[in-house]
């Protein structure tokens, strides 16, 4: 239910044009589950969940969902076009280090997407050049919006026990920021 509601309206912004999916910025915070319950993963933080999202070149948010926090972001990358409201995909995701990957980077261009991250340091045949790395430079509007996200008290610590309660309350933040471009 609130999923499709944040589809029609990121769709409607997008008509209207408040909302630019071409360069997109993708990042990953962690909230501690007091709660316990479903969806959880133990991390050296201690366990709890990853709230991965997708964000437009203004901070916008284009897909957000919820994961375990032991997986690793380059496996999450692909999930989150599963959440994502948009139909048309962007042209240039922007993520960070953690997204650097050979095979990720040949699924998303089987995709049309370009994904720009820079370099591991263990990375052996390099494919990113300084061009491109300029864009990774507005990544703080990823980060700006995770601020916004965690001025919901509710959503710094997961209490819910089900992971789709947890979901919900992350989609409902991401309503009330959407709701106020109009």
């Amino acid at each position: 239910m609130l999923r499709e509601v944040l589809t029609q309206l990121a769709n409607t912004l997008r008509e209207e044009g408040a909302l630019d999916e071409r360069e997109s910025f993708i990042d990953a915070t962690f909230a501690m589950a007091k709660g316990g319950g479903e969806g959880i993963g133990p991390t050296r933080r201690g366990k709890g969940v990853k709230i991965l999202a997708i964000v437009d070149r203004h901070g916008l948010p284009l897909s957000v969902s919820t994961h375990a926090a032991n997986h690793h972001e380059v496996t999450l990358v692909q999930l989150s076009f599963d959440f994502y409201m948009l139909e048309a995909k962007p042209e240039h995701l922007i993520g960070g280090r953690a997204c650097d990957s050979g095979g990720l980077d040949a699924d998303l261009e089987q995709d049309g997407v370009n994904l720009i991250a820079p370099h591991r340091s263990t990375r052996k045949l390099k494919t990113q050049d300084g061009r491109h790395l300029r864009r990774y430079q507005r990544r703080w509007l990823v980060e700006r919006f995770f601020a916004w996200l965690q001025w919901k008290r509710r959503l710094l610590v997961r209490w819910e026990y089900y992971a789709s309660n947890f979901l919900g309350f992350v989609q409902l933040a991401s309503i009330t920021m959407l709701l106020k471009q109009f």
